[in-house]
């Protein structure tokens, strides 16, 4: 019989090598078939022709993976069907995101079609899945929260989660990095806990945009467009929520136990939760609409600041993980509200440094021209 870590090993390998090996074929055909985006936004950062489609390999490469080692074998004392119902509504819910996104990546989807889609596929999760947050687990000195109050939450965590990782899909390499962090994070803490089937599909996703990176970190060959960062953020959002909800197995060590609260999983979706809500609110400040396009990002910020592709993406990558650090840390020594006043105070902090870079260097930019003028008049 295979063991537990050999089928989440196995997803991981597979999914992998399905990205690594059709990726070139499929940004062949994207530019026989001209689905790419072209450059001339403004708020585009590429120069050059890349295709959008990305996300069809991901999506295919993730759910082949997980359906090819879905354990059935290892599931076969498990009376309440939990994982098979977990992957069932997985995805049904991920064919309607991917759908969406994909006819986006090529005639393009008005928000609000986009947004309703996201109600019908969350709603499907929280209401026929169960996939909802049910307790705090005493943040704030909250443990168990009203039906209604669970349903809105966690529809409205779906929501944003899926489209925070859209928005934060805009410099090569980020969504994907972001994405295989929070599923590697994921994967190895529900490794820990005993639960194979979410633990598949992270690992299955892990794989994939691993591979993935290989193509899309800059200058990227291929963009993952909507349909891949929109089923990105729908498996991270279940899996989150899965997570902070599961019920430990008593032989599960304390410590790892600990871990299973909304504030390590706030962390894993650090980035994403925290740009979004933060461009949300700026641009309400501003009395446009929150689906509008502009370079207020965070990792536009860091951009503009001189950093480039590569070292914008690299800092943030190294942020959220000491970020999942810090949340795992905290919470296994103090209690959670203590651990979220800590995590969420240093997250809060780390956002004002991309401003403060960009700051800093258009200062020096106007010093560097005011000391350039001074010398044409000198000479």
């Amino acid at each position: 019989m295979i063991t537990p870590m050999t089928y989440l090993i196995l997803a991981g390998i597979t999914a992998f090598l399905v990205v690594l090996l059709a990726t070139p074929s499929l940004i062949k055909v994207a530019f026989l078939k001209r689905l790419f985006d072209e450059p001339g936004d403004a708020r585009k950062l590429h120069k050059r022709v890349v295709p959008t489609i990305g996300g069809i390999i991901i999506f295919a490469a993730t759910l082949f993976a997980c359906a090819l080692w879905f354990p059935y074998e290892q599931l076969q004392s498990d009376t309440t069907n939990s994982g098979i119902r977990l992957f069932q509504f997985v995805v049904a819910t991920l064919i309607i995101m991917f759908f969406v996104g994909i006819k986006d990546d090529i005639i393009g989807t008005a928000p609000i079609k986009k947004l309703a889609a996201h109600v019908v596929a969350g709603m499907i999760l929280v209401l026929m899945a169960e996939t909802r947050i049910r307790s705090m687990h005493g943040l704030f000195g909250i443990d168990e929260i009203p039906l209604w109050a669970s349903i809105f939450l966690s529809l409205f965590t779906m929501i944003v989660v899926v489209n925070a990782y859209n928005l934060i899909d805009g410099v090569d390499g980020l969504a994907a990095g972001v994405g295989l962090i929070g599923a590697a994070a994921i994967g190895g803490m529900f490794a820990m806990t005993n639960q194979l089937v979410p633990a598949i599909l992270a690992f299955s996703l892990a794989g994939a945009l691993a591979a993935f990176l290989i193509f899309n970190f800059a200058p990227a060959k291929i963009f993952m467009g909507d349909s891949g960062s929109l089923s990105i953020g729908l498996i991270m959002s279940v899996l989150v929520i899965t997570f902070i909800e599961q019920t430990p197995q008593a032989a599960t060590p304390i410590w790892i136990q600990k871990l299973i609260n909304p504030v390590v999983g706030m962390a894993i979706l650090a980035y994403p939760l925290t740009d979004t809500l933060r461009i949300f609110g700026y641009r309400a400040m501003k009395g446009v609409s929150p689906f509008s396009a502009d370079r207020n990002h965070l990792h536009h910020l860091l951009i503009d600041s001189g950093m480039g592709h590569v070292k914008t993406v690299i800092w943030i990558y190294a942020v959220n993980i000491g970020v999942i650090a810090l949340a795992a840390a905290t919470t296994s020594y103090l209690p959670i509200t203590t651990s979220f006043a800590i995590t969420g105070g240093t997250v809060v902090a780390l956002t004002f440094v991309p401003w403060l870079l960009k700051r800093a260097a258009m200062k020096k930019n106007e010093g560097g021209g005011k000391t350039r003028h001074l010398n044409e008049v000198a000479a």
